[in-house]
């Protein structure tokens, strides 16, 4: 796989046969056209039989398997893979470790459009640029919900956030994470010390109203085992309707390094794709 240039996409038809969309993950392809945060992947520049996005740590991968040789995955180490099953053998000998990972996806069908709940200390509130900084006050644990905009400034001027304040600090967030065509992903983040205060509700509540004015369909991701998850989902009025596996992959497995190398060597001469060190 060689990651393409912006201006050298294939056509949205192109695409069609390699990479699904829907609710979850498959938001993924519309939100790194509509972004431009994250990474777009074929097997060719034109005409791809396989083709790859990923953003954030996520990538979604599809079409042919055997137009895919294993070697040339090797710059998405460490990623989360949704991709269907054909592909298993080929992750597998691209990548140290394979590891299954049971995931739900739930859909909000009718979201509530009442005033967000209230607190008598708190503002609940969408997120403009200038609350940048108290995003990035979330500090480093928290910091993975702004990495599907490519930062704090970015996701706090985005317009697709929802924060819970009290005095000027953030205590809870509610965002669209991956921004697809016709489903909006969301991911909420709380300050540990103020969970289980409704807070991230609250901030669901505003931001899948905002959603459902956009005229899209809020989507939610979660590990099967994650229980706080599945109930929060369950409170906004979230219900079940897919699981699914996806796969977290480790290093490259040895000879990829090698690979990696000869593509940036012909990338660098031809100058239509390129490959990160």
């Amino acid at each position: 796989m060689i990651e393409l240039l912006r201006d050298c996409l294939p056509s949205d038809g192109a695409w069609a046969s390699c990479l699904a969309t829907g609710p979850g993950l498959g938001a993924l392809p519309g939100h790194v056209r509509s972004t431009g945060t994250g990474h777009w992947w074929a097997d060719r520049p034109l005409e791809p039989r396989a083709g790859a996005v990923s953003c954030a740590g996520y990538a979604v991968l599809g079409g042919d398997p055997g137009a895919v040789a294993p070697e040339t995955l090797a710059p998405l180490a460490h990623s989360y893979f949704a991709a269907p099953d054909g592909f298993l053998p080929v992750l597998g000998a691209a990548f140290e470790r394979i590891v299954p990972w049971e995931r739900m996806i739930w859909v909000q069908d009718d979201p509530e459009h009442d005033t967000p709940l209230s607190f008598p200390d708190v503002t609940v509130r969408r997120l403009t640029g200038r609350d940048t900084s108290a995003v990035r006050e979330l500090g480093p644990d928290l910091a993975w919900i702004t990495e599907s905009w490519g930062g704090p400034c970015r996701l706090a001027a985005s317009d697709h956030c929802w924060g819970a304040f009290r005095d000027g600090r953030l205590l809870s967030l509610a965002c669209t994470y991956f921004l697809g065509e016709r489903y909006e992903d969301i991911a909420v983040a709380t300050v540990p010390a103020e969970r289980g205060r409704g807070y991230a509700s609250a901030c669901v509540r505003g931001l899948c109203a905002d959603i459902a004015v956009r005229g899209r369909i809020p989507s939610w991701t979660c590990s099967r085992h994650n229980e706080p998850s599945r109930r929060l989902a369950a409170r906004a009025g979230f219900r079940l309707v897919r699981e699914y596996v996806h796969y977290a992959v480790g290093a490259p497995a040895a000879r990829a390094g090698r690979v990696v190398e000869r593509l940036h060597a012909v990338t660098g001469q031809q100058g239509s794709a390129r490959v990160p060190s």
